[in-house]
């Protein structure tokens, strides 16, 4: 086993899974899990050797995020989020936030969806235009992970004055003129901190900017894609595997006295576990040819990129819906755990790209067009 999950599995037992029900339960950020993360070095986990970091890949992220997302689903998609943006700062960003990321010194995340674009990540409503002391961004951002505890933002905004749908800032989390109006308070993943966030009249200069003016959407999809989509399919995926845990767990215990049996010991409770195991595991082995894929820059990557979220976001659904059927009323108390993983795992298939959004992506790909001509002003 590599030493970060060695590192890894310390942090999940000592601090993350200790913190979890309580994290979701009151609605915090999970502090203590994000910091002993970044003291281990797994902050910078995808960030380059050169400045410090231990240049994993994607498939180690996967790894780390799925880990996290089985005790804790919050803390999973703070990570994940942390990641994806780390992605744009390793190949745009300057070094010396790069070298922040690598210490575990600084979280980062994304802001691309808007109230006015919903998920349309690709069509922001936002605006970059320069005044005279660099760039003034404008935005009302509707849903940002970590939102008023990361340390900066990966930002998307119309171009300043280029062609194309998108730029990308990398905008610091202290910048005068950004406000929240609200805390978050949801159905699920309540430790994530993803709320509403303004900014009016936020100045940058214009070595903000990340990569080219309008060339935001080509990094998107080039590099922030990728990692959003397989890291969402790796939280589904753990929060799979911790209900199927918990629910063996409870059919093996709980027995009906009146009958001298364990739960687990009728045939429909095992058909039904089965069927849950049967269908984490199809959603494992997509996810492992999806990483397969873009490791070998397979012509079929973007097609499994698009259909990773897709299928596990639903999956998830599905088998947590049977873990609380199985378990019957000791799956509605919030210590057994399934309750809280039935709430978050509903959230990927509302994260832009929703699941209808992927799937007509996919049925665009299968017919030769182009993913969002549509879409884009």
């Amino acid at each position: 086993m590599p030493d970060y999950l060695d590192s890894l599995e310390t942090i999940v037992r000592d601090v993350v899974a200790p913190a979890a029900q309580d994290v979701d339960a009151s609605g915090r950020f999970p502090t203590e899990g994000v910091k002993a993360l970044g003291s281990a070095g797994l902050l910078g986990l995808i960030s380059a050797t050169e400045v410090g970091g231990m240049g994993q890949s994607m498939r180690a992220a996967s790894q780390v995020v799925e880990r996290l997302a089985r005790a804790c689903g919050s803390t999973a998609m703070v990570v994940m989020m942390h990641y994806c943006g780390t992605s744009v700062i390793e190949g745009y960003g300057p070094r010396d936030v790069r070298e922040a990321i690598a210490r575990g010194e600084h979280l980062t995340t994304l802001a691309f969806s808007e109230a006015g674009s919903r998920s349309h990540f690709w069509s922001p409503l936002s605006t970059a235009t320069r005044d005279g002391a660099g760039v003034r961004l404008d935005a009302k951002k509707s849903w940002i992970t970590s939102a008023g505890h990361a340390d900066s933002y990966v930002w998307s905004s119309r171009p300043v004055a280029a062609e194309g749908p998108m730029t990308l800032w990398l905008v610091p989390a202290g910048a005068q003129g950004l406000s929240q109006p609200g805390a978050f308070d949801g159905l699920g993943l309540r430790g994530n901190a993803s709320s509403p966030v303004i900014a009016e009249g936020v100045t940058v200069p214009e070595t903000a900017m990340l990569g080219e003016d309008g060339k935001g959407f080509d990094i998107a999809m080039s590099h922030v894609l990728p990692y959003f989509q397989v890291l969402s399919a790796s939280v589904s995926a753990g929060l799979m595997e911790a209900v199927i845990e918990e629910t063996a767990n409870h059919l093996g215990a709980t027995r009906y006295e009146h009958l001298d049996r364990t739960l687990g010991q009728s045939p429909v409770s095992r058909i039904e576990l089965a069927q849950m195991r049967l269908a984490a595991d199809r959603e494992r082995v997509l996810l492992q040819d999806a990483l397969a894929a873009i490791e070998a820059g397979r012509d079929d990557a973007m097609l499994r990129v698009l259909e990773v979220k897709a299928s596990a976001a639903e999956t998830a659904v599905d088998v947590t819906d049977s873990a609380m059927k199985l378990c019957g009323g000791s799956a509605f108390r919030k210590e057994l755990g399934i309750e809280r993983r039935f709430r978050d795992a509903r959230a990927a298939r509302v994260m832009a790209p929703t699941s209808g959004a992927l799937l007509d992506f996919i049925g665009r790909s299968l017919l030769g067009q182009p993913l969002l001509d549509e879409a884009v002003p």
